[in-house]
């Protein structure tokens, strides 16, 4: 296949209930697919239109997931596919800290990330103490280290101090990290580590002419800016800076509508070239 599908999942194609976005009257709204349980819960949804255009398109094209979330997290999600329980050839997780092949993580992909972070960003530890540090536990949920390579705080954004999160973005910057804030998720990930570096070895290993990417946040910039053609939502991180780029498209839906009409873009585009 020479197409090549990168797609981010969370607030781009899947999302949580709190993400529909659904204005509609209920009778009105679009029947919607769960793809995601988390201990024993629905957790995140697609249109069903977009899930059988999600089947199509991964006949026409090689489809890639590509998400911030750990490998134990995506493999939560069940992406519908021309077949039951298809496994994609390649997968991205971790922000590009782990490369799945057939599901498996590769080993010389994450040795190749791993000597790229220590040779251009502070080490893991450092930037976790800060965020030990600066994070007020009146206003932090939660704070993780991701795959061993990243960090995240869990906060409750409106009571964010006015400031704080471009304090911290200078504090990072300084030392090679990047922050990007998704819904109530703040993330501090080594500059190295990216989608579009993943993203890159794919295109090597399996030869695809064309790329297609889509998604929502600034940690996804690098992925729209490595492909041919890319669509971001209404909502999120590029659409609430007004961020764009050249064979980057605006799109005006926003929530679970976005993500369908995503799809459907991209299923045009596969079988366009």
């Amino acid at each position: 296949m020479g197409v090549l599908v990168a797609s981010d999942l969370d607030r781009t194609l899947i999302y949580s209930d709190r993400a529909l976005a659904l204005d509609v009257p209920d009778r009105l709204a679009p029947r919607l697919l769960c793809v995601e349980v988390y201990q024993g819960r629905p957790l995140s949804y697609m249109t069903e239109q977009a899930a059988g255009l999600l089947a199509d398109l991964a006949r026409q094209a090689r489809f890639v997931p590509t998400t911030t979330r750990t490998t134990e997290q995506y493999e939560r999600v069940r992406l519908p596919g021309p077949t039951p329980d298809r496994v994609p050839e390649y997968a991205i997780c971790a922000n590009g800290g782990q490369l799945l092949v057939d599901g498996v993580p590769d080993p010389d992909w994450r040795a190749e990330i791993t000597a790229r972070i220590a040779a251009g960003s502070a080490p893991l530890e450092e930037v976790v103490r800060r965020l030990a540090v600066c994070a007020d536990p009146e206003w932090t949920h939660k704070r993780r280290v991701a795959d061993e390579s990243f960090a995240y705080l869990v906060v409750e954004r409106a009571a964010l101090p006015a400031g704080w999160l471009d304090e911290l973005t200078g504090w990072c910057a300084e030392r090679g990290w990047t922050v990007s804030l998704q819904g109530r998720k703040v993330y501090a990930v080594p500059a190295p580590l990216t989608k579009s570096a993943a993203l890159t070895e794919v295109v090597r290993r399996s030869g695809a002419t064309t790329v297609l990417a889509a998604g929502d946040s600034l940690l996804d910039a690098d992925l729209l800016l490595a492909a041919d053609a890319g669509w971001r939502p209404g909502h999120g991180e590029l659409a609430d800076s007004g961020w764009t780029a050249p064979g980057v498209t605006a799109l005006r839906e926003v929530g679970v509508t976005a993500g369908e009409e995503i799809v459907r873009r991209f299923l045009a585009g596969a079988t366009a070239r």
